[in-house]
């Protein structure tokens, strides 16, 4: 018996069974059970109430607001400079009488009235064609890669073992000046949390491949094996390309959280001290200016991870108003990956006869001279070329090459 037939023959029991004795409804029951095989409660129920009636299909109710309001509220919108639903509302109960009076919106005492008791839900429902003509975005921040985010683990500045070598952060340094617009080099900073050693490569753009290339140089010079990277939700180093190689690598990664720049707080301090004091906040956009920042950075990196001491945070105490902090005796990154104990041999002699090697005084000189040389060309790409010179005219807006052969030339006279 489907279901239909069944229904049918509980619907020619149900007014007997309704009319029938204690021991009459027994045996309807028992002959119903037999025939539908269904739980005897479940028969009460249906031979005790009625079957339920058709749902009465609901009519469509009629629009509340009609063009006249919709036209007003777009105009009221753009003027408060599209603002969402409940912002608007907060606007339309004060200002739309106003309006009027001013003369700066023309509508109906009906429509007025309208609009002062729309709901924020009826708003965003009435305004969302008018926000795909106008092509507004609904947030100022586009989702990036969401289910990228969600595979790579958020952690703190708590969660870090600072004595375990090889825990990196990494971070972009924008080389941009004054304006974004357009292509500018970029720093791609690393710093390993337990010794303090950094690192600095020169990246020409944020793209996926040269940052993948930028890590690959980063993990080739670090004299360790890195174990994990920790970016914070920047796009340019949260991609596809990078993950799959840290991944092949078998780097794991993870992120800071949104907006608190304090779980990167490592490697935001090396981007003070390594690159802005060193490079400064200038546009470099020219392939000159790249392989004299690469030299530069060749040069720091000894410099800085050879023979400059770093404090290490021990202990803080607040007495009174004042904070009271004790720090470890100050080490230089070189000293602190040898009493780590987590290199192997090889590496420490590598370690032990570049230092042997290098002149603090010669590095310092170098570096000096490569910065030196690179504001010279930051200079030279943005000096002003006067309109004449002996009778021939000069363009006055000319390319970087331009202006550093005439600025040869003017120095040779």
């Amino acid at each position: 018996m489907d279901m239909r037939a069944r229904e049918q023959y509980l619907e020619s029991v149900r007014r007997e069974y309704r009319q029938a004795s204690r021991k009459g409804k027994t045996r309807l029951l028992n002959e119903a059970r037999r025939r539908t095989r269904l739980n005897r409660k479940v028969l009460i129920g249906k031979l005790a109430h009625p079957s339920p009636a058709r749902p009465v299909k609901r009519q469509p109710r009629g629009a509340s607001y009609g063009a006249e309001v919709v036209t007003a509220l777009v105009e009221v919108w753009e003027m408060f400079d599209y603002p969402c639903g409940q912002r608007l509302i907060a606007v339309l109960r004060t200002e739309v009488e106003r309006l009027r009076k001013l003369r700066e919106l023309r509508c109906s005492d009906a429509v007025a009235e309208q609009l002062g008791k729309i709901s924020a839900k009826t708003v965003d429902r009435l305004l969302s064609r008018e926000k795909q003509v106008r092509q507004l975005r609904r947030n100022r921040n586009p989702r990036m890669h969401p289910l990228l985010y969600q595979r790579i683990p958020v952690k703190v500045a708590a969660d870090w073992d600072t004595r375990e070598v090889g825990n990196v952060q990494v971070d972009y340094v924008e080389h941009c000046g004054r304006s974004n617009a357009g292509q500018y080099l970029h720093t791609l900073s690393a710093v390993d949390i337990a010794s303090g050693w950094w690192e600095g490569e020169v990246s020409a753009s944020r793209g996926q491949q040269a940052t993948k290339e930028a890590m690959e140089a980063i993990c080739q010079r670090a004299p360790f094996r890195i174990r994990e990277i920790h970016p914070d939700n920047d796009s340019g180093l949260i991609n596809e390309l990078l993950w799959k190689y840290c991944k092949g690598a078998r780097i794991k990664m993870s992120r800071s959280r949104p907006y608190k720049k304090n779980d990167n707080a490592w490697v935001e301090q090396r981007n003070w001290t390594h690159v802005r004091k060193v490079v400064g906040y200038r546009r470099l956009d020219t392939t000159g200016e790249m392989a004299v920042l690469r030299k530069l950075y060749e040069a720091l990196r000894l410099y800085k991870n050879f023979f400059q001491p770093t404090m290490k945070l021990q202990s803080k105490e607040r007495v009174g108003g004042r904070i009271h902090r004790k720090y470890d005796v100050p080490r230089t990154p070189y000293q602190r990956l040898l009493e780590s104990g987590q290199l192997n041999k090889r590496v420490v002699k590598e370690l032990q006869r570049t230092y042997e090697a290098l002149n603090v005084a010669e590095l310092r000189r170098q570096v000096e001279a490569l910065r030196n040389r690179l504001f010279e060309l930051v200079e030279a790409k943005t000096a002003p070329l006067p309109q004449r010179r002996r009778g021939k005219l000069v363009l006055s807006i000319g390319r970087a090459d331009r202006r550093r052969q005439w600025l040869k030339h003017a120095a040779s006279q």
